[in-house]
């Protein structure tokens, strides 16, 4: 089903005003984007320049601010690392506005898979969470089955829910999920590779980005104060024609009229 571009802009344009779809409206994109995404690959080559964004977290009046500081689609190239819904107030909304941007505009924005969604560049490598001692390689990733659930464990488990660690090797995640990694494991990936950085989301940052592992990974954050109470910076990775990196930092939008009580932020972060 090919979609209306018209149809597309008006709904886009209701949405930028966080107002959400129809139940019909809605199962009608996501079959549209369904059909795009399973063509794309595990790992999505994505042409440069382009704008690499963390965590969105259903802040959906933050996910505007970053449009307005990084610069709207189609103008500029996207490239979302994942967990665009739950803990803020708007998830639907946010995860809804995406998928549609994706429909519209689908060689400007690359959306992958983050781990409250239960797919990367050549040089650098764009990722959700993190790496699997499952996984050696790109070829490795490119082999994996990934239309379906997200497993409770295994290699496409870890690929959502690793984090980097100040110790070498693999270790114990305390999510539960996952493993952690040290400078040496993302080290050997990208030189095995031929990667000069992994970039990834997952983790709260105050500053909004935080370079790790001697500049092998860096971890972007995109929720201004997270589930609106815990003070940090939010950034933007900023990746030019000639692999340049440039972070941009934002605060919170001002605050909207809160919505209603029923729909509260959690007493739990992960």
């Amino acid at each position: 089903m090919m979609p209306s571009h018209g149809n597309l802009d008006r709904q886009i344009e209701h949405l930028m005003q966080c107002k959400p779809l129809s139940e019909a409206e809605v199962k009608t994109l996501c079959e549209q984007a369904r059909a795009i995404l399973v063509e794309e690959w595990n790992v999505q080559p994505v042409k440069c320049p382009v704008t690499v964004c963390g965590d969105i977290h259903g802040q959906f009046h933050d996910l505007i601010e970053l449009f307005r500081i990084g610069g709207h689609a189609p103008d500029t190239n996207y490239l979302f690392m994942g967990d665009y819904v739950d803990r803020g107030y708007y998830s639907v909304e946010t995860v809804t506005l995406l998928v549609a941007l994706k429909v519209r505009y689908r060689d400007r924005i690359t959306i992958l898979r983050g781990n409250h969604e239960s797919r990367q560049i050549t040089q650098i490598f764009c990722l959700h969470g993190g790496l699997s001692p499952s996984l050696d390689t790109l070829d490795n990733i490119r082999a994996l089955d990934r239309i379906q659930e997200v497993p409770h464990e295994g290699p496409m488990c870890d690929l959502l829910w690793s984090d980097p660690d100040d110790r070498c090797g693999w270790g114990i995640s305390p999510r539960g999920a996952g493993y952690t990694f040290g400078q040496d494991i993302s080290g050997q990936f990208n030189h095995t590779n031929g990667l000069t950085l992994i970039s990834r989301a997952h983790q709260l940052v105050m500053e909004g980005y935080n370079w790790s592992q001697d500049k092998n990974v860096v971890t972007v954050f995109s929720a201004p104060n997270y589930c609106y109470r815990c003070g940090n910076m939010a950034a933007i990775l900023e990746i030019g024609e000639n692999m340049e990196q440039s972070f941009l930092q934002f605060d919170p939008a001002p605050r909207q009229i809160e919505p209603e009580t029923t729909r509260r932020t959690p007493d739990y972060f992960l």
